[in-house]
């Protein structure tokens, strides 16, 4: 097991996105891109596959340490911070987004926002449009030889 397979799983077990994985990273002052990032998540085969070091993996567990438990001198509860990013994620099975008929009811009528617009034809005529000025013919060329 290489350092991409356990940064793969350590990935899944969290379900953390790619701009979370980035923003624990920072904590630490470590910088890497969202491309970077990819290229260690694809497959081995892969041309762009890169091969995740031990700086990175390390400097993700320990922003990893600072995401969960916070600081010495900000302390945090793990569980509370897993619990609060429980909260807020949403589903990703399409079963659960179904939109619910029952409401459809209280919901009020649709109105258009804005003025009415006005009937095809009933404005003044716009302005026939210039062509735009050519740039070469603002420059006189002088090829050195005088006209008479």
């Amino acid at each position: 097991m290489n350092n991409n397979d356990v940064f793969k799983k350590l990935r899944v077990a969290l379900q953390l996105r790619d701009d979370q994985i980035i923003e624990i990273v920072n904590l630490v002052n470590f910088r890497i891109s969202k491309g970077e990032l990819a290229d260690i998540f694809r497959s081995e085969d892969h041309p762009n596959y890169m091969e995740c070091g031990d700086q990175l993996l390390r400097n993700f567990l320990n922003g990893l340490i600072i995401h969960l438990r916070g600081t010495k001198e900000e302390p945090k509860n793990p569980r509370e911070v897993l619990s609060e990013i429980a909260k807020n994620k949403t589903s990703l099975y399409k079963e659960d987004k179904k939109p619910d008929f029952k409401n459809q009811g209280e919901k009020k009528p649709f109105k258009p926002k804005g003025t009415p617009k006005k009937p095809f034809g009933t404005g003044k005529p716009a302005a026939k449009k210039q062509k735009p000025e050519n740039p070469v013919e603002r420059f006189t060329f002088n090829s050195g030889k005088q006209k008479k």
